[in-house]
């Protein structure tokens, strides 16, 4: 193999690297939420709400409304969540996103 075959086939590679994650799914889910919570700057009263996360960016909808954003980070566990829950402290601040049937836990940045 020449050194200029070499060479773009590195870059090729590379550019399909840096691609994937630009195709990755965002995550769309309706949740119900069962109590007072805090996103960000954000208070959320109870009730149903659409969750996307689209890489690092977490959107709470209610409707065609955007109520909350922020951003975060997946992060892997050792086994799978055995349903979708959203984790929060005692105050109600959100800490993460748990997917029935995942590892992946989406954190929220503190």
């Amino acid at each position: 193999m020449s050194n200029n075959s070499l060479v773009r086939s590195l870059i090729l590679v590379s550019a399909l690297a840096i691609s994937i994650p630009a195709f990755a799914k965002p995550v769309v889910k309706d949740l119900p939420i069962t109590h007072t919570i805090h996103v960000g700057k954000s208070t959320i009263q109870s009730g149903d709400y659409r969750i996307l996360i689209d890489g690092n960016h977490l959107t709470i909808q209610k409707g065609k409304n955007v109520v909350a954003e922020s951003e975060g980070r997946w992060e892997e566990r050792d086994a799978k969540v055995p349903y979708d829950e959203i984790v929060s402290t005692a105050d109600g601040k959100m800490l993460e996103l748990r997917f029935g049937g995942k590892k992946s836990v989406f954190v929220l940045a503190q």
